[in-house]
């Protein structure tokens, strides 16, 4: 046995070896491969060398020689370019490395190096560190694609024991690997790794079976801004971890001591055969039974919770599922880092329905308590410790998780996966980085100075570098084959380039044998907005892929306002099932138009034809125009080539919930049982639209959060959900103070307001109407066709034009010849006017229509649709207020 290292067991996580002197801060320059870089602002004129040192002791000042080199590379000025591998950085000078010298790269990458601007005389004129991301791909990426990464037990196949380490660090000096027998004990052993100069891997190969030992990897490397130091890391590829992880954890996920009994009998529901069949229901772990009553108490918040079957939350997934639910989509449940994994706290706030003491309970422990929505990565291949009942047994956590997956597949409910590969939560010299303390600046996205981009929140990746897809993609595929993931929700997608994503469907479909699912976030922002670094997987670059992105068009035209909206937006920015023009409240009366509610309209007829770009209807206008003519915020409504492509919803974990949002909206002498309607009609819209719908969890039954517009860190508190329906939770306080504060003013009122909470008898009848909506989806596939070429043929909006009907939206689809549609015509009608509505359709004149069969029933919830009429002989409809229905032939 060799002798540990002190630093496998140090409390610090990096000891200083030699400290940094001198050197420029920022890195204006950047490697575009192997053999030149740009370096923006700079002319043509100068000597520009490249000087490097094994220690990091270069000293550059202006006006004076660089000291402490140990060698230069003279580089040949190529003129001034935007090179496209950099365009975000904008013009400047090409310098090229001379072939004979590319040979001092390597060595030159694992020390520390300047690019130096110098005059005739050979003083500093300017000086730079380099980003070196593309260097490192020019170099090693191909031979690192080679090497499987990570712990392997049995590497190659082979039945004799062995465990062979490996993790890519092409700019350390040394690795070593640490080896402790669990969670807790000191380390056994420190052994050193060899190095593989083509790849940049380091690797170990032992002889003995490891299976379930802890190890680390003690990393020493050269780190901007603080020199060479040693870095006790964890490995990026762990599958498994100890208690707040601390250590790697040595797996093999086809092991069979870690399947559950019956695991691989256990059957997916086969229920999805195109992606437009996705109903999804997200749903965070702990929200899911912190609360439940039913389930036994070690296991509220756990991944174990899922499996009482008797429990009052899986009766009701299964209620969602028998109606016509596809996928539970669970909020991030890979390891995270702001939940303590032992000894979290849950306050217990007390307080006046206005009262601040709910918050002030939540907001003092929030870094110490059990709630976190979980996106902040931290390992993102191994399942989060904190819903686990043992988080320090490695085995423990991966066998609980998939008791949880196989419990939802045999309640009928795929499983989805939140994944948030966008940003880590830390990076640097954190404790709490794990990637930048491998490779310092590989990783993560720099800005034009050289500092990480923070765009997304935290510290965001750079999946357009060959070994950050790479990490993705092997990461995606291990949560798809090795725990039967069925479907991706992909957080801030538009951060990633489509290239990645393609190629990670293209992976995850190979590994898993079936198509997976991929939706995402597409959003448009940030230092990657429009293309400027690479075409990224956003709503307006996916046509054509198969993934799908989340359409806000439809949800602020049904809701009102954007999702930013604070202040009195909130109030005034009304929706069309909020009353927007046809039902003002009391500061947006006289505020709005009729042509505010047919542009409204406009935008909710886009959600319903699946926001294709391609499809044709009449506008508010009169005009006939493609949803990809229509404006949305001076952008097309319509940007999908197929209705998989697209998500529809009003209501996710962002932002308040719609009951929330609605008690702002809606006027404050709306009924209950009015409040309740508004929420189904919005509900209505999503589930009648062409393409993927989507729900958020509660939001069938009045779901509140007490009004916070963010509550990633509110606590048990502001997120619970009441599976026995007796109260929605609206009026348990003002909100966190740090999101919300600006609005409490406008909040109080409403919280002290008892009218505005709903009783369980307006839950019920809500979770009821949902689930009638859900079996009239499920019942037929014209509200979810399969192809562009499907909705531009079968799907005719009605009533739509200047003179339409305010407030009434009516759709049809032909049925005849199309598989497994049921009825030879289906017209839904969504009727958000607070009043009665009549609508004639002419061209469904002397159809023989009658109420779906789900209205029909004797146990329908929505006794006020029964009561909606039609008249063959006219093509007349007679419409209750707020009331969405469904007529067949």
């Amino acid at each position: 046995m060799l002798a540990t290292a002190p630093e496998c067991d140090a409390p610090a996580h990096a000891t200083t070896l030699v400290t940094e002197v001198g050197s420029p801060v920022d890195a204006r320059a950047a490697w575009l491969d192997d053999q030149s870089l740009l370096w923006p602002g700079q002319e043509t004129d100068g000597r520009y060398v490249l000087v490097y040192a094994a220690a990091p002791t270069l000293v550059a000042e202006p006006g004076e020689a660089v000291r402490g080199a140990d060698g230069r590379i003279t580089l040949t000025a190529r003129g001034r370019s935007a090179d496209p591998r950099a365009a975000w950085l904008g013009p400047g000078v090409v310098l090229a490395v001379p072939a004979a010298d590319r040979v001092r790269l390597p060595a030159m990458l694992r020390g520390s190096w300047l690019l130096v601007k110098e005059d005739g005389q050979g003083r500093v004129m300017d000086a730079t560190r380099t980003q070196h991301a593309l260097l490192l791909d020019a170099l090693y990426a191909q031979a690192a694609e080679l090497w499987p990464l990570g712990a392997t037990r049995h590497p190659g196949g082979s039945t004799l024991p062995g465990t062979r380490f490996a993790v890519w660090a092409p700019t350390a000096t040394q690795v070593s690997l640490c080896l402790y027998p669990d969670a807790r004990a000191p380390a056994q052993r420190s052994l050193p790794m060899q190095r593989d100069a083509a790849s940049g891997v380091w690797q170990l190969l032992l002889p003995e079976d490891l299976d379930g030992h802890a190890y680390t990897y003690l990393v020493d490397v050269w780190a901007p801004g603080h020199g060479q130091v040693r870095n006790r890391v964890t490995d990026p590829y762990a599958l498994s971890l100890t208690t707040d992880s601390e250590r790697a954890v040595v797996v093999d996920l086809s092991s069979p001591a870690l399947a559950p009994p019956g695991w691989a009998d256990t059957q997916r529901p086969n229920r999805v055969t195109a992606a437009t069949d996705l109903v999804v229901y997200e749903l965070h772990v702990r929200d899911f039974s912190a609360q439940d009553a039913s389930v036994p108490a070690a296991h509220r918040g756990k991944y174990l919770a899922f499996t009482h079957t008797a429990s009052q939350g899986m009766h009701h997934l299964r209620r969602l599922a028998e109606a016509g639910v596809t996928d539970v989509h669970l909020l991030p449940v890979f390891d995270i880092a702001t939940v303590p994994e032992d000894g979290c706290v849950t306050p217990s706030p007390a307080g006046a329905p206005d009262g601040e003491t709910q918050q002030a309970a939540v907001v003092a422990v929030k870094d110490r308590d059990c709630f976190n929505w979980g996106y902040d990565p931290l390992h993102f291949t191994a399942p989060e410790g904190s819903y686990a009942t043992d988080s320090a047994n490695g085995a423990a956590r991966i066998i609980e998780f998939r008791r949880m997956v196989q419990a939802l597949h045999q309640a009928g409910l795929r499983v989805g996966m939140d994944v948030v590969y966008n940003h880590t939560s830390a990076a640097g010299q954190d404790p709490k980085s794990v990637l930048d303390r491998l490779v310092p600046g590989y990783y993560h996205r720099l800005d034009e100075r050289g500092a990480i981009t923070r765009s997304t929140c935290c510290d965001n990746t750079a999946t357009e570098h060959h070994m950050m897809a790479r990490l993705m993609i092997d990461s995606a595929v291990v949560w798809a084959r090795d725990h039967r993931i069925d479907s991706f929700r992909f957080d801030l997608m538009g951060h990633q380039p489509r290239a990645a994503m393609a190629r990670l469907q293209q992976a995850v479909d190979a590994a898993a044998g079936r198509r997976v699912h991929l939706i995402g976030e597409g959003w448009n922002f940030g230092e990657v907005a429009d293309g400027r670094r690479f075409v990224q997987a956003s709503q307006r670059s996916l046509a054509g892929t198969g993934i799908a992105t989340f359409s806000d068009r439809m949800r602020d035209a049904v809701r009102g306002g954007g999702a930013s909206d604070n202040g009195t937006d909130q109030i005034v920015r009304q929706g069309f099932m909020s009353g927007l023009h046809l039902d003002p409240n009391e500061l947006a009366a006289g505020l709005t138009t009729n042509d505010d509610l047919l542009a409204a309209a406009d935008l909710v007829r886009a959600g319903l034809a699946g926001t294709l770009g391609s499809y044709t209807l009449t506008d508010r206008h009169g005009r006939q125009v493609s949803l990809a003519q229509l404006d949305y915020a001076g952008q097309p409504a319509g940007y999908a080539a197929e209705p998989g492509e697209v998500v529809n919803y009003v209501e996710n974990h962002d932002n308040p919930t719609l009951f929330d949002a609605n008690a702002f909206k809606l006027p404050l002498a709306t009924p209950r049982e009015d409040r309740a309607r508004a929420q189904v009609l919005a509900s209505a819209a999503v589930l009648f639209s062409q393409g993927i719908a989507y729900l958020h969890a509660g939001q069938e039954i009045l779901r509140s959060k007490s009004m916070d517009r963010n509550s990633y860190d509110s606590g048990d508190w502001f997120n619970r959900i009441d599976w026995t329906l007796q109260d929605n939770h609206f009026g348990t306080g003002l909100p966190p103070r740090p999101d919300n504060e600006s609005s409490w003013p406008l909040m109080r009122p409403r919280l002290a307001n008892p009218a505005l909470r709903p009783t369980p008898a307006d839950i019920r009848w809500t979770r009821d109407a949902v689930l009638d909506l859900l079996r009239i989806r499920d019942s037929s596939t014209l509200l979810r066709l399969r192809t562009a070429a499907d909705v531009k043929a079968r799907l005719t909006m009605h009533n739509t034009g200047p003179d339409q009907v305010p407030g009434v939206l009516v759709g049809q689809v032909d049925g005849r010849g199309y598989a497994g549609a049921g009825f030879a015509t289906l017209v839904y009608l969504i009727n958000a006017a607070p009043v009665a509505r009549t609508v004639v359709v002419e061209p469904l004149r002397g159809q023989a229509l009658a109420q779906h069969p789900v209205h029909r029933a004797a146990d329908a919830a929505d006794r006020r649709a029964a009561q909606a009429a039609y008249d063959p002989q006219t093509g007349r409809f007679d419409l209750p207020a707020r009331t969405a229905v469904v007529f067949v032939r």
